[in-house]
């Protein structure tokens, strides 16, 4: 028997595409909630980005598990009108077009609460709901620029570097997911639903740590810094014999005692002014210098083995076909097996791991529209003549 979820029983109602809403609607299906995805006739465009097999990305078996798909175009009058009656009954609502667009089509939060008091509405955006930016478009490639991260992402002196991802989306989608999460908690004491408003630029800021209080304490801009970190003496990555590289993480006074007495370097294990870190940032190259030399008489495998086995933190830059195959990640569960067109596809888990209410795959995402006769004739009453009406009328597929 399926454990239970922490979730269960509450209805999230889905409207936006691509990234950020959809993963924190993600998040929520994962963990029990009945996520319906409202996207337009066409589809939600991701369905059809990067790899696809058989006519769906890859990518969206991931994102759209465990939801629900209902067909709506809201750009028609009958569409909102449906869309409104599924807000209505709905506990949740992620929402990620530009702001201002909900209230034009009627299904703002305040339009919605007059109907359903204790909705709770999630908003995500670029730059947020409020502010002189508020209706500026902001993908995650623009917001991480503005929200910090970019200028101290790459190697001093050259442009900054993005990630092979969109990081600014799924952290504003997990930021939006527990928002929804605090939100009913607050619900269940007061009965109260709330507008959640997430901006991908603000969840990126989130992520700056100490940038903030030293730029105003101390006039210290943070720069990048390429694989090293400000302050934090040594961490750092190293070229092996064998052409692999290797982090390694020795910043702690005694991590760093063991680290350099097993590099072979007593002399600098045991002198004073590397005991502690702000002595060692002072002598950062020294050090770094002593280290990649090392790393570059040994192999990958045997440096890890080393430090390992000193108890530094050490270990190698993975692929995701190195995840696939570690025995560390397939003991975690770190990958779900599904079953697309009778062919097995790897996603991965959505974290966090729970002890009593673990999350879990249900299904790999629906066709586009697979679920338009339950959700819109079951939950909201239409006859299969209104479903077939609303189909030849472009408004659901």
């Amino acid at each position: 028997m399926s454990q239970s979820r922490p979730l269960e029983g509450l209805r999230v109602i889905e409207l936006g595409q691509l990234l950020a809403g959809p993963f924190a609607g993600t998040v929520l299906g994962y963990f029990g909630a009945e996520v319906i995805k409202v996207e337009p006739p066409t589809g939600d465009p991701i369905r059809q980005w990067r790899e696809v097999r058989n006519g769906m990305s890859l990518w969206y078996h991931s994102l759209a598990r465990n939801k629900k798909s209902v067909t709506l175009d809201l750009k028609s009058e009958r569409g909102r009108e449906l869309a409104f009656d599924l807000l209505t009954r709905a506990d949740v609502v992620i929402e990620n077009f530009r702001p201002g667009a909900m209230e034009s089509w009627g299904l703002g939060p305040d339009q919605v609460k007059e109907k359903n008091p204790g909705i709770i509405y999630a908003r995500i955006s670029g730059y947020g709901q409020s502010g002189p930016f508020s209706e500026k478009p902001g993908y995650a490639s623009v917001t991480e620029g503005y929200g910090g991260f970019r200028y101290i992402n790459g190697e001093p002196g050259k442009a900054p570097v993005r990630p092979n991802i969109s990081l600014g989306d799924t952290v504003a989608a997990i930021h939006a997911a527990l928002g929804v999460a605090f939100a009913i908690i607050e619900r269940n004491k007061s009965g109260k639903g709330q507008i959640v408003d997430v901006a991908l630029y603000e969840s990126i800021f989130n992520l700056l740590e100490g940038i903030v209080p030293e730029f105003d304490g101390a006039g210290v801009v943070r720069e990048p810094s390429g694989t090293t970190i400000t302050g934090i003496v040594p961490t750092n990555t190293y070229l092996c014999s064998d052409g692999k590289h290797v982090v390694i993480g020795g910043n702690g006074d005694s991590i760093f005692k063991r680290l350099m007495t097993e590099a072979g370097r007593e002399d600098m294990a045991n002198d004073p002014e590397l005991e502690h870190n702000q002595g060692r940032v002072i002598h950062e190259q020294k050090i770094d210098a002593a280290l990649a030399k090392w790393c570059s008489e040994h192999t990958s495998a045997d440096i890890i083995s080393k430090l390992e086995g000193a108890r530094v933190p050490v270990g190698p830059i993975y692929s995701v076909e190195d995840m696939m195959t570690d025995p560390h990640y397939i003991a975690r569960g770190m990958f779900e097996t599904v079953e697309i067109d009778g062919e097995p596809l790897k996603i991965p888990a959505i974290l966090p791991k729970l002890s009593e209410t673990p999350g879990r795959t249900d299904w790999p995402g629906a066709k586009i529209g697979e679920h338009n006769s339950e959700i819109l004739g079951d939950l909201l009453g239409l006859s299969e003549a209104d479903l077939s009406g609303l189909s030849d009328d472009g408004v659901t597929c």
